[in-house]
């Protein structure tokens, strides 16, 4: 069973991951896991806490001689922008000064405060801010090692920015190799997007927008149809719908097809040395298994709710009306978060690989892999 635990604030003193259950001998390539997460740091729009972090891992356990050996390992971030904070972020010392009342529309402010009994915003918005996918693209990082073992590739690209979309079809040799700061691969949808942002940082406003995320070459079989909590697209839509903003997700052909009859709509099934489709409105997965066609997602996420020029709130402890808490923010994000994205499907199919073909080594798992790949071709 492969699971995590990740941990940290937004301006504590770092993040840290546990992850356990991964199979001994898997090459942890440092390099790969630090250019993953300036993937994540870039992208038009980013706010001026990428300015100060420049993240990078560093790994406390359960690797050495740069492979994995069975226990688990743990991941840390530093936050470099502690040392502005450690005073209103110490662990022990009793905070009095600088309590904040007044909760953020579209945040977890009002909900986190009063389920949890706190009398401090900050309590609930440091542990909800965005700045906790760091540790999860770590995470996710290692996933992607594990699906490359496989020949497993995941990708992913912007389709649109604040109502201008990109409606064009690109290989996924086009997605793999995306030249863009917005992750945008219609250059002149990228410029009509960045004058957007301008535009939305000049008001002080703030940009949602929708992204798709491939999985690439994945076998037969992944998931199960046996109960409602194995089903792959149901852990799928989960993962995703676990990523800050993110309030809509589709696999597939998602919303196209709910409009079409079922004989436009299915995925026709046909056989030359293996099967194969023609089209993909199913997006890879039927009843909660793989099929063996490319996996598709599609998430919407909406405008960041932190913004330079604050909506309505309540002050909580007088009742009366003010303009919300003001915290540092992105005016635009949708690019970062589809790298994200792409580290939460990386992560779920990781876990079902090992689900499927066990193993307590990485070449335990790859002769299993082999064996089911030519039981595949003699079906």
């Amino acid at each position: 069973m492969l699971r995590y635990l990740n941990a940290g604030e937004s301006h504590g003193e770092g993040l840290i991951g546990i992850i356990e259950g991964l199979p001994a001998n898997l090459f942890i390539d440092i390099d790969y896991i630090n250019s993953e997460l300036k993937r994540r740091q870039r992208g038009y729009g980013r706010g001026k806490r990428m300015e100060i972090e420049r993240d990078s891992i560093n790994i406390l356990s359960g690797v050495r001689g740069g492979f994995t050996i069975g226990s688990p390992l743990t991941l840390y971030i530093e936050n470099k922008d502690y040392k502005n904070w450690y005073k209103k972020m110490s662990i022990m010392d009793e905070i009095t000064e600088n309590i904040i009342t007044k909760p953020r529309p579209g945040h977890g402010d009002l909900a986190g405060v009063i389920k949890y009994a706190q009398k401090d915003i900050r309590n609930i918005l440091e542990r909800a801010s965005a700045r906790e996918t760091a540790m999860r693209v770590a995470i996710g990082a290692i996933a992607k090692l594990i699906l490359k073992e496989f020949n497993i590739d995941i990708c992913s690209h912007v389709t649109e920015i604040g109502g201008i979309e990109d409606k064009g079809h690109y290989s996924i040799s086009e997605i793999l190799n995306i030249n863009s700061s917005l992750r945008i691969i219609d250059k002149k949808i990228e410029g009509k997007v960045i004058d957007k942002i301008d535009e939305c940082k000049e008001k002080g406003d703030t940009l949602g927008g929708a992204f798709k995320i491939f999985a690439i070459n994945l076998p037969i079989g992944l998931g199960s149809h046996s109960h409602w909590d194995r089903k792959l697209d149901g852990k799928l839509a989960q993962g995703l719908m676990s990523l800050q903003g993110i309030k809509v997700v589709e696999i597939g052909e998602g919303m196209n097809i709910s409009k079409k009859l079922g004989s436009q709509v299915h995925d026709e099934i046909f056989y030359d040395n293996g099967y194969y489709r023609t089209t993909n409105n199913a997006g890879g997965i039927e009843a909660g298994i793989s099929n063996g066609e490319n996996i598709i997602l599609k998430g919407y996420m909406k405008p960041i709710p932190s913004l330079k020029i604050p909506l309505k709130s309540i002050d909580m402890d007088t009742k009366k009306e003010y303009l919300a808490h003001k915290e540092r923010a992105d005016v635009c994000a949708v690019s970062s978060a589809s790298i994200v994205g792409e580290s939460i499907l990386s992560w779920i199919i990781a876990e079902e690989l090992i689900i499927k073909f066990g193993g307590d080594s990485i070449q335990e798992m790859k002769n299993n892999y082999t064996k089911y790949i030519k039981y595949i071709k003699k079906r």
